[in-house]
């Protein structure tokens, strides 16, 4: 029997957190809003309304950056309740329209639509119907990408934004990759791409000219995936979430930390936070993660599995600390340190709020 073509949607909101901002605040509309810390703070910018990314401001940018390139930029903090809240009637709609629905963060979701749930005929129709569901609704807009896998779906989601939909049927695919640039593949940052540019990798498609031994050396394990996004391929399925993958808390200094000492006190005050935090949510887990950022922006992070699942303040600072001392926290400044438990369990029974991590500073939105 031959198998069923997926048809799956990329969905993401336009902005989130600055299109929030302007739609709650008439005077906010049409200006460049940025949402994140002041422009005199060592905080980085979650997201940009449309008319500030003309300036060049970027999310994860740092606000005194972002100040500098837009100095008439309007410097808004981050209300991450406001902004769930709106999240949570977004993805009810999503739910209305397929039954595996994976969301990813406030602002965007997986939907496998392969099944037709409301009877509209085609992807494309049900990718019309939630835009405009979501329009009237809340009055944002949400660009969406449709194609037969997550890979090619997420792509082309990018493709037309803001506010855009772009279909990619399967034999389409080949055309796209053709002279998609490897730095619109997810996963690829900077210094993967400059990478890439070293290799000779400019398009998606260069990555076939190399065999797998040689990806795996260049590039890990990820290598191999990148064959697979080159030929078009992409397995996953749309995983739904049963609950929160990982709570976590990070500080942004206002001076760096320098040493190991320094770190380990500041970890100290970090894990208590997020102890508290797992009391008051009844959970536990056994993946504890540390990440930190050094002055330059440059990042790392270390995690270790346990055997058992954990909660207290005392047994996360334990393996924090021992994952603290396996960065270069001794020879390089740290601008912010982050602390985090996943592979998550109920200590006691309690709903919980299905979409994803909040940290203690917020994640960027697109």
């Amino acid at each position: 029997m031959a198998r069923v073509a997926r048809k799956i949607l990329h969905l993401d909101m336009d902005a989130f957190y600055a299109s929030v901002e302007q739609r709650d605040k008439p005077e906010l509309r049409g200006r460049p809003v940025i949402v994140g810390g002041s422009p005199q703070s060592r905080g980085v910018v979650c997201t940009a309304s449309y008319e500030a990314r003309s300036f060049g401001v970027r999310s994860a940018m740092s606000c005194a950056e972002a100040y500098r390139r837009c100095p008439q930029g309007v410097f808004v903090r981050p209300d991450m309740e406001r902004y769930a809240a709106v999240s949570r009637q977004i993805q009810g709609i999503f739910g209305e329209y397929a039954d595996a629905v994976e969301p990813l963060s406030y602002d965007e979701a997986y939907l496998d639509v392969t099944s037709d749930l409301r009877g509209l005929g085609s992807a494309t129709a049900t990718a019309e119907a939630i835009r405009r569901e979501v329009k009237e609704a809340t009055g944002l807009t949400v660009s969406a990408g449709v194609a037969p896998n997550k890979f090619i779906a997420k792509v082309a989601s990018d493709l037309d934004k803001p506010d855009g939909l772009v279909v990619v049927p399967p034999a389409r695919v080949p055309e796209l990759l053709a002279t998609l640039p490897v730095r619109a593949i997810p996963g690829i940052g900077k210094v993967t791409a400059e990478r890439c540019k070293r290799l000779g990798i400019v398009s998606a498609v260069d990555f076939l000219r190399h065999d797998e031994d040689q990806l795996s050396e260049w590039f890990g394990v990820y290598g191999l995936t990148l064959r697979e996004f080159a030929r078009g391929e992409d397995h996953r399925p749309v995983r739904v979430s049963r609950g929160r993958k990982q709570v976590s808390v990070e500080d942004t200094f206002a001076e760096d930390l320098i040493g190991l000492g320094p770190g380990r006190r500041e970890l100290e005050r970090l894990t208590a936070v997020l102890a508290g935090r797992l009391e008051k949510k009844g959970l536990r887990g056994s993946t504890v993660t540390v990440k930190v950022t050094y002055s330059d922006f440059t990042r790392a992070s270390r995690r270790r599995t346990l055997g058992l699942p954990v909660s207290s303040a005392a047994e996360l600072y334990e393996t924090a600390a021992d994952l603290l001392r396996e960065t270069e926290i001794k020879e390089r400044p740290v601008r912010l340190l982050g602390v985090g438990l996943g592979k998550l369990e109920g200590a006691k029974r309690q709903l919980l709020f299905p979409f994803l991590d909040e940290p203690e500073h917020p994640p960027a939105a697109s």
